[in-house]
């Protein structure tokens, strides 16, 4: 009976052991899985808050870039030839400087991607250096063709804009499981 009793406290030592072992390797497990899925997260935060930054400095520069285009509405409601080709010149000479800092920008963007994302910026910004093509011709010029060309590559300007806008918000967007 002594011998019994004996095996029976030695089977449940082992048995407890045995049972923390088990959960200790179970506890280590689980500590690393929360340790790399904590890291991961982090990783995808510290990620999507770059090309936030990227992306809204580029979108800034298109922005300014913007606002001198949309000085043709001045140019056409000017009233003489001499203004609209004084308004016409100032756009011409602030218009590189603002696709200069677009480049920059669109760098940046590069540099944090994803490749769609890069590759709409870069699309932006050869768009705006064509709008920059057809405004400078423009300055003594009242004839239509001229004029259509500069809407037809602003038009072309700001479908890759737009198409930019919806791929960034796209790739910033949070997916929750």
């Amino acid at each position: 009976m002594a011998d019994s009793g004996l095996w029976i406290g030695v089977v449940t030592a082992v048995t407890a052991v045995g049972a923390s072992s088990v959960t200790a390797r179970a506890t280590l497990r689980a500590a690393r899985v929360q340790v790399e899925t904590t890291a991961r997260a982090e990783a995808l935060r510290e990620q999507r808050d770059r090309r936030r930054v990227a992306y809204r400095g580029m979108l800034d520069r298109v922005h300014a870039f913007n606002v001198i285009t949309w000085q043709i509405d001045d140019v056409d409601a000017a009233s003489d030839r001499g203004s609209r080709d004084r308004l016409l010149a100032q756009m011409h000479e602030r218009i590189g400087p603002a696709i200069g800092d677009m480049n920059k920008a669109m760098h940046e963007v590069r540099l944090d991607g994803p490749a769609g994302v890069s590759d709409a910026a870069d699309r932006v910004r050869d768009a705006a250096r064509r709008v920059q093509r057809m405004l400078g011709p423009l300055v003594g010029d009242d004839g239509p063709e001229r004029r259509s060309a500069y809407d037809d590559a602003y038009r072309e300007f700001r479908d890759a804009y737009l198409t930019l806008i919806a791929l960034a918000r796209e790739a910033l967007e949070v997916e929750t499981a």
